[in-house]
């Protein structure tokens, strides 16, 4: 049975001029000049040229160039990269193309060709305006680049977000208080705040289990959430998912449509796509299944996916849910009994502790189809 049309790409570059001690993507600290690189981009070209000539990139409504650090490559290998989609889809104004840059690579020419090329909205990778917090994650810049590479990115793009992270040892309250109010003093139009997860294999993971370093407080974790979410929101922004917030009209689409069940085509190593059609839904990475769902494991996470944001869902949906998964009124008046879940105006939407124990309101809808 064919699949659905595709209506967002992802493109990942596993490149970066070095790894952070947090890091566990698929992602390689290279030089700016090798050739590995190059080699990289052109399979990268091939592969858009090979799908458009198949026709699945006709439907695209968002693209994410993502990483790693694609600014990393320099502006000849995405300048590459750019016109071969330019060529093989249509990008034009209404379709949403991100990219992601960290400041010690953008530069004012990079933002000029980018924008000229399609790109209108760039993700800046800050984590910090503290360069003492920067010195703790290992970041290969500093607040003053970080603070440099927003008003650059600001000459040409109106649509311009970053990262923070919350949590970090070392990081005080004032401080990550600070980066939100700086990025907010920039003017930037989206910030998405992460608290600091441990991966497993990571050097921050190796320095906690070698008594190097403090394991993040989840407690602080949570307050630093909470203080940004009421400095953003006081600024104008709206929390619209669990670690976004923007401008009215600036929300990301192409992250909004991972959680909203769209189908999504990945390229580039470790980059995911997912298919699917009423019966079946299939994520495939680097050619191997890690997800296949039948109708109503689909619904369910369908539900879960949606408290992520801060829509939720309603009435309705979940009585069309219902046919497949009948215990979903039952666990949804759980929810609500637990303050995960309140529902307001014919919605069932997060709380703030639903956000907070996000673990507990997702595994709960999971568990619906097992």
């Amino acid at each position: 049975m064919p699949h659905d049309p595709y209506k967002a790409l992802y493109i990942h570059i596993p490149f970066c001029v070095k790894r952070c001690g947090y890091c566990d993507f698929c992602t390689s600290a290279v030089a700016r000049d090798a050739p590995e690189m190059d080699d990289y981009v052109e399979d990268l070209v091939m592969q858009i040229r090979r799908k458009s000539k198949e026709g699945e990139l006709g439907a695209l409504k968002t693209v994410y160039i993502g990483g790693g650090t694609p600014s990393h490559l320099g502006l000849s290998r995405l300048s590459s990269l750019l016109y071969a989609l330019a060529l093989s889809m249509h990008l034009t104004p209404e379709v949403e193309c991100t990219m992601e840059a960290n400041p010690e690579s953008l530069t004012e020419r990079m933002v000029h060709d980018i924008w000229a090329m399609g790109v209108n909205r760039l993700s800046l990778g800050v984590q910090s305006f503290d360069d003492d917090v920067l010195a703790i994650l290992g970041r290969a810049h500093t607040a003053q680049e970080a603070i440099d590479a927003v008003k650059m990115a600001k000459g040409r793009f109106e649509n311009v977000s970053v990262d923070l992270m919350a949590g970090i040892p070392g990081q005080s309250a004032e401080s990550f208080i600070r980066s939100v109010e700086t990025a907010i003093e920039l003017g930037v139009k989206h910030v998405s705040v992460y608290p600091l997860a441990i991966e497993p294999g990571t050097p921050f993971d190796r320095a906690i289990m070698r008594g190097q370093m403090e394991e993040p407080d989840e407690d602080v974790e949570a307050d630093m959430m909470e203080a940004a979410g009421r400095i953003l929101q006081s600024a104008g922004f709206h929390r619209y998912e669990v670690a976004n917030y923007a401008l009215p009209g600036f929300e990301s689409r192409h992250n909004s449509a991972y959680w909203s069940g769209v189908p999504y085509l990945g390229l580039g190593r470790s980059a995911t796509t997912m298919t699917q059609n009423r019966e079946r839904r299939m994520r495939v990475c680097d050619g191997q299944v890690v997800d296949d769902l039948n109708p109503a494991q689909m619904r369910a996470e369908d539900l879960m996916l949606a408290m992520r944001m801060a829509q939720g869902v309603s009435c309705g949906q979940l009585q069309e849910a219902a046919e497949l998964l009948p215990q979903v009124p039952q666990v949804f008046q759980q929810l609500q009994e637990l303050g995960l879940v309140a529902c307001e105006e014919g919605r069932f939407r997060p709380t703030e502790r639903g956000w907070l124990c996000g673990n507990e309101l997702y595994g709960r809808i999971l568990d619906l189809a097992p």
